[in-house]
C-alpha cells in the first residue's frame, strides 16, 4: 500500500467516525441542564393542600431532569410510569388529585422504553408541568408530570 492509501484510509476513519458522533447521542438523551429533586416540588400544605414550589413553576414547561424510582406499571404496554422518590412495589397513583402523593411525578415517555424493576435508581428526563390533570385516554389524575420523556438506569 502506498502512502497516499494510508493517508486516505485514515482520513476516510477519521472521518467516519466523526460522522458517526451524533449518532452516539441517540443512545442515551442528554440530561436536561435543570435537575428537580423530591425535595423542591412543593413548599407548603396550604389550606387548599399541596402548593407547588417556585422552582417548579419557573421550570414549568422547560426540560428538566429528576432522580428516583419507577412504580410498577398497571400495563405492560403503557406510555407512562410513576416515578417515586423512595422504590414503591404497588402504584401509587390510583386515586383522586385529592390524595395526590407529595413524593410522585407522572412520566408521559415520548416513545416506549423497556420498564425496569421498581427498586432501580433512575434518571427522568421531560418537559415540565403542573396542575390538576385527567389523561383522556385512561382516565388517571395527575398534579405534576413530565412529558415527551426519557428515562436512564443509573
Amino acid at each position: 500500500m502506498t502512502e497516499e492509501t494510508r493517508r486516505f484510509f485514515n482520513r476516510r476513519r477519521v472521518l467516519g467516525a466523526l460522522a458517526a458522533l451524533p449518532l452516539l447521542s441517540l443512545s442515551r438523551p442528554a440530561l436536561a441542564e435543570e435537575t428537580l429533586g423530591f425535595e423542591e416540588l412543593y413548599k407548603s400544605f396550604g389550606v387548599l393542600g399541596l402548593e407547588f414550589s417556585d422552582k417548579v413553576k419557573r421550570l414549568n414547561g422547560q426540560d428538566v431532569t429528576v432522580k428516583g424510582f419507577m412504580a410498577p406499571p398497571l400495563k405492560a404496554e403503557a406510555n407512562f410510569f410513576v416515578l417515586t422518590e423512595i422504590p414503591m412495589s404497588l402504584c401509587p397513583f390510583c386515586s383522586s388529585d385529592a390524595d395526590w402523593p407529595d413524593n410522585i411525578v407522572v412520566v408521559y415517555l415520548a416513545r416506549k422504553q423497556t420498564f425496569v424493576q421498581f427498586n432501580a435508581p433512575i434518571e427522568a428526563q421531560g418537559v415540565l408541568e403542573y396542575g390538576s390533570w385527567i389523561d383522556p385516554e385512561t382516565g388517571f389524575v395527575s398534579q405534576l408530570r413530565l412529558r415527551e420523556a426519557a428515562f436512564n438506569t443509573v
